[in-house]
């Protein structure tokens, strides 16, 4: 098996994984409450795992995994009240959405400057902030010469968890549960869901997931590195024939694109509403009420 790790590898090994494939995975995901069956770091163990297994078949370096997230302000904060509900401790994980998406901005500046082809950006946190991402590429695309994909890890799933082809994802659920069971089966312990006939939350636990299925899980993965393969090619191509500048190189461009382009958009990321348009407003004796959005 070839070694796709950045973190992992050698001098040597780095330089030969990048002629072969210019291409590089960053994930990102969240430790946050996932059912008292899975492990915390959920998000980012499937996103990064799922990134792995794409660059071993397909070629490919995987940046190393991003643990910090968004989470706790706005529609973030709302959602973890009532599923998350008032734990001793949350042992969240979690940033502003500005700093998150500030981080990102380095990250596809550390691709640009050493020259890749093409970056994926996938993140298995869910919520709204999968469409910031994909904004924030659009952004800044027309400054990197390194080709740019953003998607929420679902996306990627064409098999979907029935074999129905719907690309859909959940929270601790079925989807969830059956992908991290596929992926790491350690960190998955069906044994610690409650009684199916017990009502109450159960720290975000997905009301489905005792449908979780291991053989589920194998086959969404499967077409996922299917889907990084077909994607990896399109995008090495798309560069091949634009043949585009790497200009976003240094960390003053970094930050003249953040003040140019995106702090006047940043106020529209769904990351920054207090609300989202679906849910009521937060209690405002709610223990999730402690963090606002930047004006």
């Amino acid at each position: 098996m070839r070694k796709v790790r950045w973190e992992e590898m050698f001098l040597d090994e780095l330089e030969a994984a990048f002629q072969s494939c210019p291409l590089v995975y960053f994930t990102y995901g969240l430790c946050e409450p996932h059912g008292p069956h899975n492990a915390l770091g959920l998000d980012e163990l499937k996103a990064h795992a799922i990134a792995c297994r794409a660059a071993e078949a397909h070629g490919g370096i995987v940046a190393p995994p991003d643990y910090w997230h968004i989470h706790e302000v706005g529609g973030f904060g709302l959602w973890a009240h009532e599923a998350v509900g008032q734990p001793p401790r949350s042992w969240l994980t979690s940033m502003p959405p500005w700093q998150h998406f500030k981080n990102i901005c380095y990250h596809i500046r550390a691709a640009d400057a050493l020259g890749f082809k093409a970056a994926i950006l996938l993140t298995g946190h869910y919520g709204p902030n999968w469409e910031d991402l994909k904004k924030l590429v659009e952004l800044l695309q027309p400054l990197v010469g390194t080709r740019l994909y953003a998607l929420p890890e679902f996306e990627s799933n064409e098999a979907g968890f029935d074999g129905d082809g719907q690309r859909t994802g959940d929270h601790a659920g079925k989807v969830e549960t059956s992908l991290l069971w596929a992926l790491r089966p350690e960190l998955v312990d069906m044994a610690r869901l409650p009684p199916r006939d017990e009502d109450g939350a159960h720290f975000a636990m997905g009301k489905d997931a005792f449908e979780a299925d291991r053989r589920a899980g194998e086959r969404m993965v499967r077409a996922q590195i299917a889907f990084f393969g077909r994607k990896s090619a399109e995008l090495i191509a798309e560069y091949d024939r634009l043949r585009p500048a790497h200009n976003l190189t240094t960390f003053g461009a970094v930050e003249q694109a953040w003040r140019e382009r995106v702090e006047p958009e940043l106020p529209n990321f769904m990351s920054m509403q207090m609300i989202w348009p679906w849910q009521q407003e937060i209690p405002p004796d709610s223990p999730w009420n402690r963090n606002r959005p930047l004006k």
